[in-house]
This record gives structure tokens, C-alpha cells and sequence, in this order.
């Protein structure tokens, strides 16, 4: 029986699996591009994603983190990659050799660090880059990039054989055409994202908004998280083709959260936005 009752969105050709409640657990995963958005508790379903993107080390989106790796070595997997801010891979590594020694046996684990800008390759023409938000020090979020070249127009008439001259002659005869796939902003206060074209311009945005009413103004302040209004702000500058908000505080009812989510936004956003969690939503979508 899997771990846990996971929210599965269907998106074009991707897989969107997750589960976010503020202060208790987030992991979002997207199986086909090999990532997963944060641990959470570590999902059995998960287990066999390879390169986890963490955003920050609070509990309810690390603490799986030593479960993953040592699953993976027990179903005879390849270690897992973990991928957080630098700031975070000793007090990590500390933590997978303390489970070690508790459980009696090595751990093995990839942890990578980065700092804002840095890439990581997922596969030959896939890389996820961090960049900075403001939530917990060192935090990111990431956007998964499909990078691919692009033959430059005065060369398109030319045979095969010709471009291989060309390349032989040293001739730069394409350019780097990046296509940001979806993007993750794991939790952050309000930041002004649409100064970042790969975050504005990315297919898939997975933004949190934790709070809704009025009177959680101060409480996203203090929490260093995103209220509706804001979020309504910042989505009218982006370009997403499809929007998942993620990471709702359990002090707002879903179906207050839902009504106020559309009161917030233009129609045209509201229309291409799910939340990850509404289980109305996800039901009124199912085939007859």
C-alpha cells in the first residue's frame, strides 16, 4: 500500500505527483523529467525519482531526506542526488552518517550544493538552476531548463555536409536556445520573479500561497510566505501556461481558500490555475 495519497495532475504529457500543507509536508515531483520538488516524508511512490531539488531545510519539506537515501540503497538503487543550497550539504551529510550509525549500515548519498545561478545537469539536455528567494537563509527555487541549439537562419539552406565544413572550420553556425519546462519557488515572500525570463516565460509554475484572509496579512510577513494578494500581483507579470499553487495553511478551509484564490485573480489567470491539493478540483476532472 503506498505511503501516502498523493495529488496526481496530468498536464499535457506530464505528471505533476504531490502533497503540500503548510507546516506539515511538501513534495511535488514530476517523474518523466527524474525530479522531485523537496522530500517532505519521503513517499514510497518517489522513491525511484533520482535527483530531489531541496529548497530549504525546514521539516516539513527535508525531513525525508535520510529515508530516501537509505530506500534507494535498500531496493538496490543508484544513490540518490540531493540538491540544495550550499549552506545546507554539511549539517546534511552529518545527519545521513548520525542514521548510519543508528541503523548499522553506510548510507550512501550525492549531495550537491548550490548557490543562486548555479546548474545542475539531470540529463544530457536537462538542467535544473537555482535562484535566490526569500524564505530561510541560503533558500532557492528551481527552474528545470531543456536546453537544445538552433541553426542560425543564414546557414539553413545548407547540406549536411557543408554545416560539418563549417564546424570544422571552427564556424559557430547555431545558436543556445533554452526552454524553461516548469519551475519551482519552493517557499519565499514575495519577490519580484518576472525579472527572471526563465521564470516568467516557464511552461509550469508550482508557486506557493499559504495565506488568504485579510487578516493573515501579517502572518505571511512574519513567516516569510506569499498571500494571495501578493501572489495575484506577481502572476499578472509572468507568462505561465499553466499555474499550481501549493502549501495552503490548514487555518483556511479549502473552499474558502478556493473562493478567494478567484476573487484574486483576472479570469484569464484564475482559468489556467489548480491548487495541488484541491481534491474537488482533481475530482471534477476525472473521465465519465
Amino acid at each position: 500500500m503506498p505511503s501516502h495519497n498523493l495529488s496526481q495532475i496530468q498536464l499535457d504529457d506530464l505528471e505533476i505527483l504531490g502533497y503540500s500543507v503548510a507546516g506539515e509536508e511538501t513534495v511535488i515531483a514530476l517523474p518523466q523529467l527524474d525530479v522531485c520538488f523537496d522530500v517532505g516524508k519521503a513517499p514510497d511512490q518517489l522513491i525511484a525519482v533520482n535527483h530531489v531539488l531541496l529548497t530549504h531545510g525546514h521539516m516539513d519539506h527535508a525531513a525525508g531526506f535520510a529515508y530516501y537515501l537509505s530506500q534507494r540503497n535498500f531496493c538496490g538503487l543508484a544513490p540518490g542526488t540531493i540538491v540544495a543550497p550550499a549552506n545546507l550539504i554539511k549539517p546534511m551529510q552529518e545527519i545521513v552518517n548520525a542514521w548510519g550509525r543508528l541503523d548499522g549500515n553506510r548510507i550512501p548519498a550525492k549531495l550537491v550544493g548550490v548557490q543562486p545561478g548555479d546548474e545542475h545537469q539531470i540529463k544530457p539536455n536537462l538542467f535544473a538552476r537555482a535562484f535566490p528567494t526569500k524564505h530561510s537563509a541560503g533558500s532557492v527555487g528551481f527552474t528545470v531548463l531543456e536546453k537544445r541549439k538552433k541553426l542560425k537562419a543564414e546557414y539553413a539552406g545548407l547540406t549536411g555536409p557543408q554545416l560539418v565544413e563549417l564546424k570544422k572550420q571552427g564556424v559557430q553556425i547555431d545558436n543556445p536556445l533554452e526552454i524553461p519546462i516548469v519551475t519551482y519557488l519552493g517557499d519565499t515572500q514575495y519577490v519580484d520573479f518576472a525579472q527572471l525570463d526563465y521564470v516568467a516565460e516557464s511552461k509550469i509554475l508550482i508557486a506557493e500561497c499559504t495565506f488568504y484572509e485579510d487578516d493573515h496579512v501579517s502572518r505571511a510577513k512574519a513567516g516569510r510566505h506569499m498571500h494571495v494578494d501578493e501572489l495575484a500581483s506577481l502572476l499578472d507579470r509572468l507568462d505561465n501556461e499553466h499555474i499550481i499553487i501549493s502549501h495552503l495553511t490548514q487555518r483556511t478551509p479549502m473552499h474558502e481558500a478556493r473562493k478567494m484564490l478567484k476573487q484574486a485573480l483576472p479570469p484569464e489567470i484564475h482559468e489556467k490555475t489548480i491548487i495541488l491539493m484541491d481534491r474537488k478540483w482533481r475530482q471534477s476532472r476525472r473521465p465519465a
